[in-house]
């Protein structure tokens, strides 16, 4: 049973191994560290880049234009503000070149709040993502998806960004990786590195994986209902499946959908849901102007506006320059569970 920072070690493993990969790199990406949350210890071809985002995305379109699979990391999302130029470039490249030239990279990066960052740590980034053409969107909510959709990642053959939140890197779930050894210790002595003083000689034990991968732009229907659909994705989802869940022991039934990815949208998942359920909330932890769950709502406004029983609802974070520091603050900023709750009941009152 991994957790999504041993996923995202293990689909690297698999990349470097058999899919290509010859450079893994970011801030603190190589060795001693192995990045700052884990996610790259252990990786033969990882290195440690200069503190320079835009050298980094610089980097990896020139490997990929040279006919190489880098996978770069943004150390945290709220750092990559800086490099929106070069992610343009990267987008529009197979494009402006009529295919003649691909552009097979993967950019990494946590997101979101709950790690108590305050305003350098806790962004969100899906929403001006979504608006850079060219590139696949996608960010995780569980370690099995994490490591399916990396492996599709490393193998598309042009950009994709890949995020993940930082409040659900330790967690562990019941979504298991297959192949995998379900005690979640002994996969910890198998590729978790010990501390940095006794690190020196450590290699790791990699398990034999298989090729496994989810397809980029599916959609996973967590619970099925026919009451309220949910959609969400990244640090919200989990709290979404235990509010449906909650929910059902009061005879209502909510539908949850992880979008998993964001470009390409699912549009068919939706319109399925939606149609079914005739109700819907938009869930998810960027500032709630021009959010990108405004345009899911849009789409399904212009897909489901007939089987529509109540106006669509965005549940959003606030429309501030930052997140605060101090737990309340940064409570009332981004929605917790007890706001995706009370968003439900109260869409389950809207009359007809």
């Amino acid at each position: 049973m991994a957790n999504i920072a041993q996923a995202i070690r293990l689909a690297l493993h698999l990349g470097e191994t058999k899919l290509g990969v010859k450079d893994i790199f970011g801030e603190d990406v190589g060795p001693p560290l192995g990045g700052v949350f884990t996610c790259t210890q252990g990786l033969a071809n990882a290195w440690n880049s200069p503190l320079d985002e835009r050298g980094i995305v610089g980097m990896a379109i020139g490997l990929a234009m040279a006919g190489q699979r880098p996978v770069a990391e943004i150390q945290f999302c709220d750092y990559i503000f800086n490099t929106i130029d070069l992610l343009k470039l990267a987008g529009n490249t197979c494009w402006s070149t009529a295919g003649q030239i691909n552009l097979p990279l993967v950019l990494m990066t946590p997101v979101g709040a709950g790690i108590h960052g305050s305003i350098y740590h806790s962004h969100s980034f899906e929403s001006i993502a979504t608006h850079i053409p060219g590139w696949k969107i996608i960010l995780v909510s569980n370690p099995r998806d994490a490591y399916g959709l990396l492996v599709s990642a490393i193998k598309d053959p042009n950009p994709v960004l890949f995020m993940y939140p930082k409040a659900l890197i330790r967690v562990q779930t019941e979504d298991q990786i297959p192949g995998l050894t379900k005690d979640p210790r002994e996969l910890s002595k198998m590729i978790d590195a010990p501390p940095l003083d006794n690190r020196s000689s450590w290699k790791p034990s990699w398990p034999d994986l298989p090729d496994f991968e989810i397809p980029i732009g599916k959609a996973k229907v967590c619970t099925e209902g026919k009451d309220v659909t949910v959609i969400s994705y990244g640090r919200p989802l989990p709290w979404c499946i235990e509010v449906a869940k909650e929910l059902s022991k009061e005879n209502y039934s909510i539908e949850v959908i992880d979008l998993r990815t964001l470009y390409p949208l699912d549009d068919e998942t939706i319109r399925t849901s939606v149609n079914k359920t005739g109700r819907v909330i938009v869930v998810n932890e960027d500032t709630e102007v021009t959010n990108f769950g405004e345009h899911i709502i849009r789409k399904i406004l212009e897909m489901c506006f007939y089987s529509l029983q109540a106006p669509p609802k965005l549940l959003a974070g606030a429309n501030t320059p930052g997140i605060g520091l101090a737990v309340p603050l940064e409570e009332a900023q981004v929605p917790q569970k007890i706001d995706i709750l009370n968003a439900t009941l109260s869409m389950l009152k809207e009359k007809a």
